[in-house]
Order: C-alpha cells, then sequence, then structure tokens
C-alpha cells in the first residue's frame, strides 16, 4: 500500500500492484474445483486419444518398420528408419500414382468440381424456384450417392456396352471406351460429377449473404455482368472460394471406392492414384510398413496444399 499526500494536505492511499494480485488470486477457482468441472469431459477426451491418436500414432510408427503381413517383417518387426520413404522416392510407379494424383485433383476439383459448382451458383441465383429445386434435387441427389455406387452407375454408363455406346451408336457415330482409353479422364468426369453439389452449395450460401444494393449500384453504373462478377461477387466471397478448394481438394485427393469400382486402377497402372497405390502395397504385396509410409507422404502433399490456399487469402481475412 502507498500513502502520498494531494494539493490540499491530505494524506491518500492507494493499492500497490501487489495489492491488486491478491483479490484476484482469491477469485481464481482452485485446481480441484477445476478438476471437479472437466471431469465430464474424461471419457470423450480417452475415447479421441484411443480412437484418434492412438491410430495416427501408430500409422507414423509403422511407417518407419519392416511389417508386412507375409515374408520378411511379418513375423517380427525391425525399426527400418527412413527407408521405406527412400524406397518410394526411388520406385517410378510411385511417381507415376503422384503425377496420376495431381491430375486427378486439378482436373476434377480445382477445375471441373469448382468451375461446375460456381456456374450453376450463379444460374441458380435468377432461376425460378421451379428450376432451381429441380437442379437442386438432381445435383445433390449425385451427392448423397456413395463413392461405390457412383462408380458402379459410371461404369455402366462408360464401359463398353454400356449406356454412352448405344447413344453414340443411336446417332451413327463409332463406339468408345474411355475406361480403357482415357481411364483417368474418366474418373475424373465422375468426380466432377459427384461433388459438384458440394461446391454449388457452398458458394450458393456465399452469393445469398452480397447486398443486392451493392449489384444494382454497380449495374447502375454501366458494369456488365463479367465485370460485376470479378469486380463484386468474386472479392466479396474469395474466402468461401479458398475454403471450398482446400475442401475439395483434400477430399479429392483421398478418392478411392470411385476409381477402384470403375477401373481398379488399370488397364495396368494408366489411373493408380496414390490412395489405390498405397492400398495395392499394403493389402496386395502385404508391405504395411511400405503403404503406409506412402499413406504419409499423401498427408503431406495435403498439408502442403492446404497451406498453399491459406497463404493465397489476403491478410485481413486471416484473421
Amino acid at each position: 500500500m502507498v500513502t502520498t499526500t494531494d494539493t490540499t494536505g491530505a494524506r491518500t492511499t492507494a493499492s500497490s500492484p501487489s495489492d491488486n494480485s491478491a483479490p484476484e488470486q482469491a477469485n481464481r477457482p482452485p485446481l480441484k474445483r477445476t478438476l471437479l468441472r472437466g471431469s465430464p469431459l474424461a471419457p470423450a477426451v480417452i475415447l479421441l486419444l484411443a480412437f484418434m491418436a492412438g491410430p495416427i500414432i501408430y500409422s507414423v510408427y509403422l511407417a518407419f518398420t519392416n511389417r508386412a503381413l507375409r515374408g520378411e517383417g511379418s513375423s517380427s518387426t525391425a525399426l527400418v528408419g527412413f527407408d521405406n520413404f527412400v524406397a518410394a522416392f526411388a520406385a517410378p510407379e510411385f511417381w507415376n500414382s503422384v503425377v496420376l494424383t495431381l491430375v486427378f485433383t486439378v482436373v476434377s476439383a480445382i477445375i471441373g468440381q469448382n468451375i461446375l459448382g460456381m456456374i450453376l451458383a450463379l444460374l441458380m441465383r435468377r432461376a425460378s424456384k421451379v428450376v432451381n429445386a429441380i437442379t437442386g434435387a438432381i445435383v445433390i441427389g449425385a451427392w448423397i450417392l456413395p463413392e461405390v455406387v457412383a462408380g458402379y452407375l459410371w461404369y455402366t454408363f462408360l464401359g463398353e456396352g454400356g449406356s454412352m455406346n448405344g447413344i453414340l451408336g443411336f446417332f451413327g457415330l463409332p463406339p468408345q471406351d474411355l475406361l480403357f482409353s482415357l481411364p483417368i479422364i474418366a474418373v475424373s468426369f465422375a468426380n466432377i460429377w459427384r461433388g459438384t453439389a458440394f461446391t454449388m452449395l457452398i458458394y450458393t450460401a456465399a452469393m445469398s449473404q452480397i447486398p443486392p444494393e451493392v449489384e444494382e449500384s454497380a449495374e447502375m453504373d454501366g458494369a456488365g455482368r463479367l465485370r460485376r462478377f470479378f469486380s463484386i461477387t468474386v472479392p466479396l466471397i474469395r474466402r468461401s472460394i479458398m475454403t471450398n478448394l482446400m475442401l475439395i481438394t483434400l477430399q479429392t485427393l483421398s478418392v478411392f471406392g470411385l476409381i477402384y469400382v470403375m477401373t481398379a486402377g488399370g488397364p495396368g497402372t494408366a489411373s493408380q492414384t496414390l490412395p489405390l497405390y498405397m492400398y495395392e502395397q499394403a493389402f496386395s504385396y502385404g508391405q504395411l510398413g511400405y503403404g503406409t509410409a506412402v499413406a504419409l507422404l499423401l498427408l503431406l502433399i495435403g498439408a502442403i496444399a492446404s497451406l498453399a490456399y491459406l497463404r493465397m487469402l489476403p491478410k485481413e481475412d486471416k484473421s
């Protein structure tokens, strides 16, 4: 406590910083009370550690071992350091899968789903309620289909004896077998068809937040549709655009069932993306350690893509 004298000669007292901290410490809940309040969360925390953190830690451990389902490494597991990662970087099949994964992600997600979802969201803003309802039902219906069912539908459509060749034959055109001649493009079409609804919903929600008077003012000033889109719509929904790109990129990197049902990664390795390569190495060849190392490299690619999207955001959107 500090004692001072004012201009009238009166003596006044003021509390020192140590005196202010005393009530704060007195009001602070004791550790026992805090633990009691947090005890209902203990089962959830234990389950999260057991079923989420546990498998992740075990996967990282497996990636540095020679663990296998058969042969050497099946009877006894030993640490091999970075050998699995070195083997992956030296394998041409691994790099073929990396290139196909990037092609599949860029064509079907970044270009296909993103642009088609944006176009549908723009068209639905000016369409009638009936058209919106029908379009939304069709697009969202494709989205809610299980991956395996969507893959089978596209297999029956694009296959040698499928519906597409029936349509081409009706118009006198030669039959096509895209699953054999252009398999990575065929599976990209299927992924666009299935995933566009997600992008459309995100952009529709983002555009609904744009005040109508902003666009009306720009239209009165003579701005055309393209000018309003690039100067008003895109800047106002840029955060939603980056969020959507990040989500569909991560989702597409891990697509497995759709490609496996349509082509099984073939013919040969022409459509073998990283998830299929990892599955083949881990379960067909029994190399669990090597397959887990490939899965961690796929996780690293997703992390790099996420950081790239975050860096593209303006500083004011990162706060």
